[in-house]
């Protein structure tokens, strides 16, 4: 008896999520062609149940102009990240939403150098098996120096 009870009670949580999902499903669906005009395929072909979820972290972070960083920084980050890892959809999307956001060729340009220069280094130091706590050390040591350097030219009067 008991084993049937709890077997109504989970159909009956099962038939609630389901239609909640539906409602969420379609309400997600409906924000995402108000947002584009249509619902892109790579985002309908994405699991119904969760494309909720996945919009809303689309536009809570990557659409969301309140963030800490800009528009054309996070753009700039997607296609580096994208350059690496690689993906053409990827580098496509964020190298057309950069440039929507301001970013110059230049800054697109460099975005994907800084991406390869981080992989250049990364692989040479995991490589080489570099010592990470002597790694921070000398890293440290070498921004406190940058630093000290930097304030010296500040405070140097300026010639007339």
């Amino acid at each position: 008896m008991k084993r049937i009870i709890a077997c109504a009670i989970a159909s009956i949580f099962t038939v609630a999520a389901s239609a909640a999902d539906s409602a969420d499903t379609k309400a997600t669906y409906a924000d995402i062609e108000a947002t584009f005009g249509s619902v892109p395929t790579f985002l309908k072909a994405f699991p119904a149940g969760s494309i909720a979820g996945a919009w809303s972290e689309m536009k809570s972070l990557q659409m969301n102009p309140k963030t800490a960083l800009s528009g054309k920084e996070k753009e700039l980050i997607g296609l580096a990240v994208a350059a690496q890892i690689p993906c053409q959809y990827c580098i496509y999307a964020h190298t057309e939403s950069a440039k929507a956001d301001g970013a110059t060729e230049e800054e697109i340009k460099e975005a994907i150098a800084m991406s390869a220069l981080t992989r250049h280094w990364s692989t040479f130091l995991n490589g080489a098996q570099i010592d990470m706590e002597g790694f921070k050390r000398e890293y440290d040591a070498a921004m406190k120096f940058a630093g000290e350097q930097e304030e010296k030219a500040k405070a140097k009067p300026k010639k007339k």
